[in-house]
């Protein structure tokens, strides 16, 4: 009797010595998961309104589940509390989420191990409770499984307090983002339309390594975000392509490190530039890519007309004092300059007004054209010896003459005239340079083409530098003759070409009207010796010609082997399995005439393309589907090649330039079922 009575005096002890447990439910296990419901307290006390609780996630390795907003694809976690007792409401609250990326597609969402707080405001405050909890959760690694579980909690009346437990929901309920006030973030503006979200962020305490999630609805999805920092950290900006548009107002949520914060965002009518619009390290690059890119265009065949004339004026220039060559050639360097610094302005201008504008889409215009054609004769004319104009030297007519007899006018009008005929081809580089300049400010924009302008001028800023270069060059004499008209049959090879461009642009009728104007004016210059009516008129001529001529309609037939561009038919074909190769063109991109003679319709790659699903998009006239798959996939000029497949459904962009490595390797990883080996 009295050993019974010592061992209850001990139990009663040792109950007292122990510490409160929290309530807990049962573990519940899934395929890839296993849940518990926990909370701080192990009932309700007196009085008590809310109780503080968690659903508690342990994931295998390499699984994950979502956030609130899974990113490109998942789902969020589903919740039901259907079968409760005193339970008037439960707010679930989503720890600052990870970056996952697989298959090229970005998640949002937790590996490992996730607690999201609960707040279960009870119906009758003070009263025993009971938790029925169903989770639907969307699990996935290599391949997603969907998992339902359930747990159930009781919460007597009374109870005290678990320290343990508080302590991990005061962990898990600190990672959730507060505001932007809280975490010292702000958001300068940001900006959103059918391409891109862009934004521009200040914080208190520089930025170490963050990371940044945007919401827009159910529906809404963005991919990777491009992100620069300057002013020491403190200044973040960041663009998001948009792969799916969302509704309502846009929310950012940044984090990191033990930082996060979520903000509403406030639209603005133009994106900020990067870093502020400061010229920070990522703009130095851009400018250096830029001018690399112009220099690269001297190489294309678009500028073989100018250097034409440059050509001959230099073996003309051999014996003239250096100082006059160094100022013949800055004014051509000058000339390129101004060019590059009208196109930004023009620019600006149009994309302020809510113009689509891209690289090289004024071969597009009949008018333009017809212009260009006119020059080209002109200067035909002129090589050919056909007429000689000594006149004013800002005469347009007098450009190839006035440049020959050394004029800064004539020198000046060439640098500009070889910028003009630049623009239809995209060199490497070029793509990303244009880019980045028609996706942010007006700073940015003009500084990105006039480093484009400096690099195609750098060869005319070389002799400016060392004109001695210049003597290197043989001495006049009658083999110039021989050469000039050499140089007249390119030109006048250059205006046929042009003429295919117009027909395609605006129709064989067009194209007829036009070249026969210019073989009048060709015929008046040759026999009158009115060179400067003969000129004027035959340009005013076809200026109107091409502007006032209705364009045919376009009734374009595509290439042998490919088919017609619908952008719809991508997601299509590549839900069928097949692999989709999409070519951007035009009559007028010469480099894109490049890629196909000497890339694809090579053996092996016409042999790899004849397995996929070939679309031609023909971009010589104007369209406007064209111009938008090309504004979402970041582009503004051509020519543009992707390749879509089960292996890459968001495409794998190819270099302007193509060679056919590039294409067979995208073609074979496109085609690749997904989880392949890339």
């Amino acid at each position: 009797m009295l050993r019974s009575l010592v061992f209850l005096i001990l139990a009663g002890l040792v109950c007292l010595a122990a510490p409160l447990r929290a309530a807990q439910s049962d573990v519940a296990r899934g395929n890839a998961v296993t849940a518990r419901l926990l909370t701080a307290q192990d009932g309700v006390g007196e009085g008590m309104a809310r109780v503080q609780a968690g659903l508690d996630l342990t994931l295998d390795p390499g699984w994950h589940s979502y956030w609130r907003s899974p990113g490109e694809v998942g789902l969020p976690p589903a919740i039901s509390w259907e079968g409760s007792e005193n339970v008037a409401d439960v707010a679930l609250a989503y720890p600052a989420p990870e970056r996952f990326e697989a298959f090229e597609i970005q998640n949002f969402g937790y590996s490992e191990h996730v607690l999201h707080p609960l707040t279960v405001t009870l119906a009758e405050p003070g009263a025993p409770a009971r938790l029925n909890l169903r989770v639907d959760l969307l699990v996935c690694a290599e391949i997603c499984v969907p998992e339902t579980l359930t747990l159930a909690l009781d919460l007597p009346a009374g109870g005290g307090l678990d320290g343990v437990a508080a302590d991990l929901l005061a962990d898990w309920t600190a990672r959730v983002p507060g505001s932007g006030a809280e975490a010292g973030i702000a958001v300068e503006r940001a900006h959103l339309d059918d391409t891109a979200l862009t934004v521009s962020v200040t914080a208190t305490v520089p930025f170490a390594n963050p990371d940044l999630f945007p919401e827009h609805g159910a529906y809404a999805a963005f991919g990777a975000p491009e992100i620069t920092l300057s002013d020491g950290g403190r200044r973040l900006w960041a663009r998001f392509p948009v792969a799916g548009t969302g509704e309502g107002t846009p929310m950012l949520t940044l984090v990191d490190g033990d930082r996060a914060a979520t903000v509403p965002l406030t639209l603005s009518d133009t994106p900020p530039a990067p870093e502020g619009g400061a010229v920070g390290d990522g703009l130095w690059r851009v400018l250096l890519v830029a001018m690399l890119g112009g220099l690269i265009l001297n190489a294309m065949p678009c500028v073989l007309p100018v250097l034409s004339i440059k050509l001959a004026a230099a073996l003309q220039a051999r014996d003239r004092a250096p100082a006059r060559v160094r100022a013949g050639f800055l004014a051509a360097a000058a000339g390129v300059l101004a060019f590059f610094g009208a196109l930004a302005v023009a620019v600006i201008g149009l994309r302020s007004a809510g113009y689509a504008v891209g690289w090289g889409v004024q071969f597009q215009n009949p008018a333009f054209l017809a212009l260009m054609i006119g020059l080209i004769t002109l200067f035909a004319a002129n090589m050919l010896g056909l007429f000689e104009i000594r006149l004013g030297q800002d005469t347009l007519t007098g450009m190839a003459r006035t440049e020959a007899r050394g004029g800064w006018g004539g020198d000046f009008a060439t640098g500009a005239f070889a910028a003009v005929m630049a623009t239809p081809c995209s060199a490497p580089f070029i793509g990303t340079a244009v880019t980045y300049a028609l996706t942010g400010g007006a700073a940015r924009t003009l500084a990105v083409f006039l480093a484009m302008g400096t690099g195609l001028a750098l060869p005319y800023l070389a002799v400016a530098a060392w004109p001695a270069l210049i003597r290197r060059l043989p001495r006049p004499g009658r083999w110039m003759r021989q050469v000039q008209m050499a140089l007249g049959g390119l030109l006048l090879l250059t205006a046929l070409w042009l003429l295919t461009v117009l027909a395609g642009a605006a129709g064989l009728r067009m194209a007829l009207v036009v070249g026969g104007l210019a073989a009048v004016m060709l015929t008046a210059l040759a026999l009158g010796t009115r060179a400067w009516q003969a000129g004027g008129v035959g340009l005013a001529a076809l200026i109107l010609a091409g502007a006032s001529l209705p364009p045919a309609q376009a009734d374009r037939a595509v290439e042998a082997g490919w088919e017609p561009f619908a952008e719809a038919r991508i997601a299509e074909e590549v839900a069928r399995g097949n692999t989709v190769f999409v070519d951007v063109t035009a009559d007028w991109c010469l480099t894109c005439k490049a890629n196909k003679s000497l890339v694809l319709t090579r053996d092996s790659v016409a042999e790899a393309l004849s397995g996929t699903v070939a679309l031609q998009a023909d971009w010589t006239r104007p369209d406007d589907a064209i111009a938008a798959y090309l504004k979402a996939n970041d582009r503004f000029g051509i020519p543009f090649d992707a390749v879509y497949g089960p292996g890459a459904p968001d495409g794998l962009l190819l270099p302007e330039l193509l060679t056919e490595a590039a294409v067979l390797d995208a073609i074979s990883r496109a085609g690749a079922p997904p989880g392949a080996p890339g």
